[in-house]
């Protein structure tokens, strides 16, 4: 069991991992997305780069709700500016796929910007109000201007990197995979800085950090702006990966998916960000299985469906009522116990 570790200046207390086992454990997390490629088929390579898309807009989310307290419904558009930003670019004016990421980020964070401004005024039920809206008009947007192909949508070649074209899932999940962990990891360090603690001193109570010094409307609309901006670059991988780009592609319900997904998870954790993802992707897939293996489940998958989304449902609720603090509290717990087990009386 762990029971401290010895830190001898500032770098060794700030590190974001501090003991060997956690080094171990990364280095073993680190050979197996290497290795998964190459032993997967192409139906879990196209859910894994699935899962990877969601992990990457869940860890925007939380920044914004998790840690500073904001509740929003509007990341499906913010996933939509990114996505169409990268599809105008290839298609007009073929930049590099990294500049397209990029820009697909810089556009989401105004976007973000701008919805981030009545969060001075309004808090809780009334700011997700005000973010549903922008949902709205971000749809109303993308489906009534000629640049944005209105409500056919783009259609987008595949991805190049040094002249290979990125069409595969395997190839793609080169791309998608190692760009969510450069984001995890930047979400981990960020709270790790005097902006992550001024997220969940706002969070925690907010009139109470403006009395410390901490401008409440700055760090609110940075908080809107960051999160926005991993929606996009996840807007710009869901771009790259499904190749065509229409309104419906972002609705509310994927807004509701994400806030969802990082409930389940754990709010203010980035672990939780990861579970709950990989939970709201994978669980209705394996429903869909388990149907599947009943007899007659291939005639019986449309009329099950609906049970199937109830079962889903009765999941989230069951578990929440069993856990409130997420998948990550659950983990914790175990970890802790099995830590604990040899000295248990």
């Amino acid at each position: 069991m762990r029971i401290g570790t010895l830190k001898q200046d500032y770098v060794a207390d700030a590190a974001l991992f501090d003991s060997r086992t956690q080094h171990a454990w990364l280095g073993i997390a680190a050979v197996l997305l290497v290795a998964f490629p190459f032993a997967a088929n192409d139906y879990w390579l196209y859910m894994a780069c699935l899962v990877a898309i969601n992990v990457a807009s869940s860890a925007g989310l939380n920044i914004l709700t998790g840690y500073t307290g904001l509740v929003s419904l509007g990341q499906a558009a913010f996933m939509g500016l990114g996505a169409y930003t990268v599809a105008i670019l290839q298609l007009r004016w073929g930049t590099p796929l990294a500049l397209n990421l990029l820009a697909a980020g810089v556009v989401a964070m105004l976007g973000g910007i701008i919805v981030g401004v009545p969060s001075l005024r309004v808090k809780g039920l009334y700011l997700a109000i005000v973010t549903i809206a922008a949902t709205f008009i971000a749809h109303f947007l993308f489906a009534n201007f000629d640049f944005t192909g209105g409500t056919t949508g783009l259609s987008m070649r595949p991805a190049r990197v040094f002249d290979v074209d990125l069409d595969t899932s395997f190839r793609l999940y080169w791309l998608i995979v190692p760009v969510t962990v450069l984001m995890l990891l930047g979400a981990a360090n960020l709270f790790r800085t005097r902006i992550g603690r001024a997220f969940i001193a706002i969070r925690d109570r907010d009139i109470s950090a403006e009395v410390l010094g901490i401008p409440l409307l700055q760090y609110k609309l940075l908080s809107f702006g960051l999160s926005s901006f991993y929606a996009g670059v996840a807007g710009g991988l869901f771009a790259y990966f499904f190749r065509v780009i229409t309104p419906e592609s972002f609705p509310l319900s994927m807004s509701i998916f994400f806030l969802a997904a990082i409930i389940v998870g754990g709010m203010g954790s980035t672990l939780g960000s990861i579970l709950g993802a990989v939970f709201m992707t994978l669980v209705p897939e394996l429903l869909k299985f388990v149907v599947d293996l009943l007899p007659g489940g291939a005639e019986l998958t449309v009329f099950l469906a609906p049970v199937r989304l109830v079962v889903f449902g009765a999941l989230i609720i069951v578990f929440l009522v069993f856990e409130p603090l997420g998948l990550a509290e659950m983990w914790r717990r175990t970890r802790r116990f099995f830590h604990l087990w040899p000295f248990r009386n």
